[in-house]
């Protein structure tokens, strides 16, 4: 008898069991919405290269219908930072995110509003690239994308300048548009290769000849104060920024943790070696604490999943895609290996909210999808979207050492 009482019991306790995990997971469903970006459509039209229209195609996205999810930038705690503005097209999501997130370095750091170039940056990337392209014969990439701390490789080098002594962009246009000059320059590399004419110092010319017709020259001195410094100065002497105290973090099982690795992706067309790679729970650990503690963070990943949607401002992980306790380091490592994860987008996170027992993300946005909701510049990003997606950091060294206890070399 007692033991009839104690199967009874269990099979009330597993009903019961699963009746309450029935209720805490609510399930997402999709939707199939009509496949649409048209800010940058708008641009197109502005620079006069509209195509004949297409019929819409339809694509799979997450149905936000009756979600709880951040309404507006006021939601936020933030940090400084300083306005959106669209990278119009240029594929240089990589300059105006790390180039933001510098501002907001400056600004923590000595309380000085500045709005640095991003078109200086990208200007001198590019002669990097070039040089590169010649070295290795024609086997480096020259694309239009780059890695966040390539603005600290160039910096270093180069130095930097206020966005108002070089704009990159004619005073008659209204959006950055670097179509047709790279594919000048890449039609360009393309011929050297060809014909084998790898002398650097006319190449370099040459590259720099189209860029300067396109974007401007890009001065080697400029006016602070009254005075005349150089690029590397106004870094040194006016920003007082010091680049080697900035860390690269990423999280994939397929390097060793607590190391400085490659992070191995087309964009990291140097190879460069400097990324911390730590397991996602630090990974999370170091996002969520610096946010708290006044620090905004460079953050690169994933943005052409069903949960990201544009006109929602918003981005998630829907639960028939992976619920949200198995996001781990290997459902991270999965996607990656499998390329159902890539290096798409650079962004600016620049603060944060409480909600439901989980964080959102304010997201700084140059990108033209982040200019077709309401709040035109910003994304809203769930902690679970990235958890998941969101594959590298570039933030200031020693939160990092903070949240983790440990000195990094």
């Amino acid at each position: 008898m007692k033991n009839i009482l104690n199967v009874i019991l269990i099979f009330i306790l597993v009903i019961c069991s699963q009746q309450l995990f029935a209720q805490t997971q609510k399930r997402d469903k999709g939707i199939f919405t009509e496949e649409k970006d048209e800010f940058l459509e708008y641009m197109k039209k502005s620079a006069e290269e509209a195509k004949k229209e297409e019929p819409a195609k339809k694509e799979f996205k997450m149905d936000f219908t009756g979600l709880d999810i951040p309404a507006s930038v006021g939601d936020f705690q933030k940090s400084w930072y300083s306005e959106p503005i669209s990278q119009g097209m240029t594929g240089g999501c990589w300059a105006f995110s790390s180039v933001s997130f510098f501002e907001s370095e400056v600004y923590r750091l000595t309380q000085k509003k500045v709005k640095l170039s991003e078109m200086y940056t990208i200007y001198w990337e590019y002669v990097e690239k070039a040089k590169r392209f010649v070295e290795e014969r024609g086997d480096s990439v020259f694309s239009k994308g780059s890695q966040p701390n390539a603005t600290k490789r160039i910096w270093e080098k180069y130095g930097i300048v206020p966005a108002e002594l070089y704009p990159g962009k004619k005073p008659e246009q209204k959006f950055f548009d670097h179509t047709k000059m790279y594919e000048e320059m890449k039609a360009y590399l393309e011929s050297v290769k060809e014909r084998s004419e790898w002398n650097k110092e006319i190449v370099i010319g040459t590259i720099r000849s189209i860029m300067n017709t396109y974007i401007g020259v890009p001065p080697m001195a400029i006016v602070i104060d009254g005075k005349q410094i150089t690029p590397k100065d106004y870094l040194d002497k006016v920003l007082q920024l010091k680049l080697d105290d900035y860390v690269d973090v990423m999280s994939l099982m397929g390097k060793p943790y607590y190391q400085k690795v490659e992070y191995e992706v087309a964009d990291n067309w140097w190879h460069n070696t400097d990324y911390y790679n730590v397991p996602v729970e630090d990974f999370m650990k170091i996002i969520k604490g610096a946010v708290r503690k006044g620090y905004t963070i460079c953050i690169v990943g994933d943005t052409s999943e069903p949960g990201y949607y544009p006109q929602s401002d918003v981005a998630m992980i829907p639960t028939y895609d992976i619920p949200s306790e198995y996001i781990d380091d290997n459902a991270r490592q999965m996607r990656f290996s499998t390329e159902s994860t890539t290096d798409d987008h650079a962004i600016h996170l620049v603060g944060y909210l409480e909600k439901g027992g989980k964080d959102w993300f304010l997201i700084k946005d140059s990108g033209s999808s982040a200019w077709n909701g309401e709040n035109k510049g910003y994304f809203f990003f769930h902690e679970d979207y990235v958890k998941l997606k969101m594959m590298n950091l570039l933030l200031h060294k020693s939160v990092v050492e903070e949240m983790l206890g440990k000195s990094i070399q």
